[in-house]
């Protein structure tokens, strides 16, 4: 286990210092870093990520104004 740990601490260092060396100097000379394909699927993403948030923003204040009302019939019958 402490092999598996210390293999992804290791990985993970690498994947940073390829970052360090590659993307941030070429951001810095202004360069971009995707594609205009590439660009175009992350404004798709964004988008599409945003619809789902809100519907689901929209179901969970759904389910949560239904179970605060059952929890309070639940415990006005309790009451009395």
């Amino acid at each position: 286990m402490l092999f598996l740990v210390l293999g992804m601490i290791l990985s993970v260092s690498l994947a940073l210092a390829v970052l360090f060396v590659v993307a941030v100097p070429a951001r810095r000379q202004g360069r971009d870093l995707l594609t205009p394909k590439g660009d175009d699927m992350v404004s798709m993403v964004r988008e599409k990520t945003g619809e789902v948030m809100e519907t689901a923003r929209e179901k969970t204040g759904e389910a949560l104004d239904a179970a605060r009302d059952k929890v309070s019939e639940v415990t006005r019958t309790n009451e009395h």
